[in-house]
């Protein structure tokens, strides 16, 4: 069975084979079976979402097409927020008036394309740690496996859009938190340029690593969604001024990848099992197969970029939280509250020292792909497929098995894509990276290698159209 996705759903809409209305029921049918078992929401907008359908049905009826997201359920992780609130960030420490600035501009722009916000999704406390057993919230599980992690901290909106609870979701990527439950959850996310669209209305974790990138099945979903959430908005000084690009449109044209480098650092080969190296190497194949060169390409500066992004994180996660992990130290969760305060020991020093390695590897690395003459570079998203919660291999749930990190410190883009399966019969994420607002190569990639492959057509057992069991 295939999973459900934007693309194929949208044309449904259009043709008369389902309205907006039965699609909202029957995701609303499936979440009150499938989210017991996988801990999907932290809130669930049932009646404004079915409200959103009709006003969708009674459009799409006079004429009114708003596009590709015109009545398709969303998914939004609660860091993010909305109109209807609240905004938990899945603590306890969490002042709740702070949702009630409602919609940010990517919320207000998905819904000016007709989107329906189905709820506020799972996520790790404050998008940060690792799942928490001693918080009154839900843990979000994997729908592979449900008892395997479905990877942070963007994990409700993966686990849901796997599930086919609904069609596409935001997350947020600071160190990979798209990308990461993106791999684990057999689905495809994009952490676009960094400044291409705006993070106001998010809490946030790292200002200078943030993205609020798109979730969907396939890559087709995620550039639909992104030609709605691209564009400067003056709430956010880190966004930029560019053209407006139908990123849809732009992946089938004729510009083919011609040249690809493949990651070759030792550490990231390191970090990763057999399986998962045996995986990727298939999918580079596949990618040569299609007619791409492929080249070997060490990354410069790489495990500095990796090391970086986290202790810079922690340091502007730590400016952020200072005052309220002081006066609510109990009230935060042990793993998220010792990792903010880590941010305490991090000095002035230390964050230029970062920044200024930051800025010789971005140009190094760019420097590098101009040489080697490569659009794009390759690598494994993770090292390992989904842990399980309890006894997984040390090796599995280290920060260096996470391959994500370095491209938050560029800000180039970068796109997860289903590759295949391991051992386990858990998903596996192949890591696609682009030059700076060249978002469209990284898509149109993705996009053909989904054309070639069947990988992220894979439902998992525990899905909307198939019988769960516990």
């Amino acid at each position: 069975m295939e999973s459900n996705s934007i693309q194929k759903t949208s044309s449904d809409l259009r043709a008369g084979d389902i309205t907006s209305r039965e699609l909202v029921e029957r995701a609303l049918q499936a979440s009150d079976r499938l989210n017991p078992i996988l801990g999907t929401y932290l809130s669930r907008f049932d009646e404004s979402a079915l409200a959103a359908a009709d006003r969708a049905d009674s459009e799409l009826q006079s004429g009114m097409d708003r596009g590709p997201l015109h009545g398709i359920p969303l998914g939004i992780k609660d860091i993010i927020s909305t109109d209807e609130g609240p905004t938990s960030a899945q603590s306890l420490a969490q002042d709740p008036s702070w949702g009630d600035q409602g919609d940010g501009p990517l919320l207000q722009r998905l819904r000016g394309a007709g989107a329906v916000v189905m709820g506020k999704t799972t996520t790790m406390e404050y998008a940060i740690g690792f799942p928490d057993f001693d918080k009154p919230f839900p843990v979000p599980r994997n729908a592979w496996n449900a008892d395997r992690w479905t990877g942070g901290s963007s994990s409700g909106t993966a686990n849901g859009i796997s599930s086919g609870q609904f069609l596409g979701g935001l997350g947020t990527d600071t160190g990979g938190s798209v990308r990461l439950p993106a791999a684990y959850c057999g689905i495809s996310g994009f952490k676009q340029t960094f400044g291409l669209v705006p993070k106001s209305g998010c809490i946030p974790l790292g200002l200078s690593y943030d993205h609020i990138g798109p979730m969907a099945t396939s890559v087709w979903d995620c550039a639909a969604m992104l030609t709605i959430m691209a564009g400067f908005d003056p709430t956010d000084r880190s966004t930029v001024r560019r053209p407006p690009l139908d990123y849809v449109a732009t992946l089938n044209e004729d510009k083919a990848v011609k040249k690809a480098g493949v990651v070759t650092n030792r550490s990231l080969i390191d970090a990763s099992s057999e399986q998962m190296m045996a995986v990727f190497d298939d999918a580079v194949n596949d990618m040569r197969a299609a007619g791409v060169e492929i080249v070997p390409f060490e990354v410069p500066h790489y495990e500095a970029m990796h090391d970086g992004t986290f202790i810079a994180l922690q340091a502007e996660a730590f400016s952020w939280h200072r005052n309220q992990l002081r006066d609510k130290w109990t009230q935060y969760g042990r793993p998220t509250r010792l990792t903010i305060a880590q941010g305490a020991l991090i000095s002035a020093g230390d964050l230029v020292q970062v920044e200024r390695v930051r800025e010789i590897a971005r140009k190094a690395v760019l420097a590098q792909m101009d040489e080697a003459g490569v659009e794009v570079l390759l690598s494994p998203t993770t090292g390992y497929g989904a842990t399980p919660f309890e006894g997984a291999d040390r090796k599995a749930i280290s920060l260096a098995a996470i391959h994500t990190p370095a491209w938050n410190s560029t800000g180039f883009p970068a796109l997860s894509v289903p590759m295949g399966f391991d051992q386990d019969g858990m998903p596996c994420g192949m890591q696609i990276i682009g030059r700076p607002f060249e978002d469209d190569v990284v898509l149109r990639l993705g996009h053909r290698y989904q054309q070639l492959t069947e990988w992220h057509k894979h439902a998992p057992p525990l899905h909307a159209d198939t019988n769960p069991t516990e």
